[in-house]
């Protein structure tokens, strides 16, 4: 009996996992302070949607973030997507995001996730973490940074665009 049960359980888990998961509407903020829902990440659904988690106090985030700002206007000559860098920073370190980021002369969306609202919904432990969405279905999910992982980041683009 105990050994059917486990059996159930690990076909249970195995077939949750091969369901697509969705991209949730979730209200955050963009860089001015305005009312952000994440259902905007769907809504053009021909092209993909790279979201990068990231905070200001992530070293791999931000050499992740560079990486890609280096690579953005490459990118996008070959293909159509949308990039948006999602700050998870919280609420007493929220003002120094976009100071951050204008020093870095990163040249992409930056959104506020100060509650970890959107980090929650998609049970995200840590950062940085990388997901890619299409047609309102996360296609592709990677946790942290390696040199490197920003040419796995391209090959979901180019096969998805």
């Amino acid at each position: 009996m105990l050994l059917r049960l486990i059996l159930f359980s690990v076909a249970f888990s195995l077939a949750s996992d091969s369901f697509a998961q969705q991209m949730p509407g979730i209200n955050i903020t963009d860089e001015k302070g305005q009312t952000f829902n994440t259902s905007a990440f769907v809504l053009d659904s021909d092209k993909p949607v790279i979201i990068a988690f990231w905070a200001t106090w992530c070293g791999p985030c931000v050499n992740e973030l560079s990486i890609i700002n280096d690579k953005l206007s490459d990118w996008k000559s070959i293909a159509d997507f949308d990039f948006y860098a999602v700050s998870v920073d919280d609420s007493r370190t929220t003002k120094k995001v976009m100071p951050f980021v204008n020093g870095k002369g990163w040249d992409f969306d930056v959104l506020l996730d100060k509650n970890q609202d959107l980090k929650r919904k998609l049970n995200i432990m840590n950062v940085p973490y990388t997901i890619a969405v299409k047609k309102g279905e996360i296609i592709y999910k990677h946790a942290g940074y390696v040199a490197g992982d920003e040419e796995e980041l391209l090959k979901i683009i180019m096969s998805n665009k």
